[in-house]
């Protein structure tokens, strides 16, 4: 082997660990927080990343209306601000009368 041929067998292993210890995490990371955004319904209780907590009233578009507090405040954040999910609403087939 000469030595253009080994450098690009070390750049092409070099390229191959940056992808699977750094890009494909991050992939998936966002992949996981886009389903979270995704099945957000009126209802559920989250924290925000500013680590807010509150109960979703609404949702329209990228904004979602969020009630908080004793005094049930109501607050206008963007979808992005999402930080998890703490308890999901209980859907009509669960709730026992």
């Amino acid at each position: 082997m000469n030595q253009t041929t080994y450098v690009l067998i070390q750049f092409a292993i070099l390229i191959a660990i940056f992808y699977f210890l750094l890009i494909l995490p991050q992939q998936r990371r966002q992949k996981k927080e886009r389903e979270m955004l995704d099945s957000l319904r009126p209802g559920d209780e989250i924290i925000t990343k500013s680590g807010f907590y509150g109960k979703i009233l609404n949702i329209k578009d990228d904004v979602i209306t969020l009630e908080m507090g004793a005094d049930k405040v109501r607050l206008k954040i963007a979808k992005w601000a999402v930080g998890g999910v703490v308890r999901r609403a209980e859907s009509e087939n669960n709730k026992e009368d």
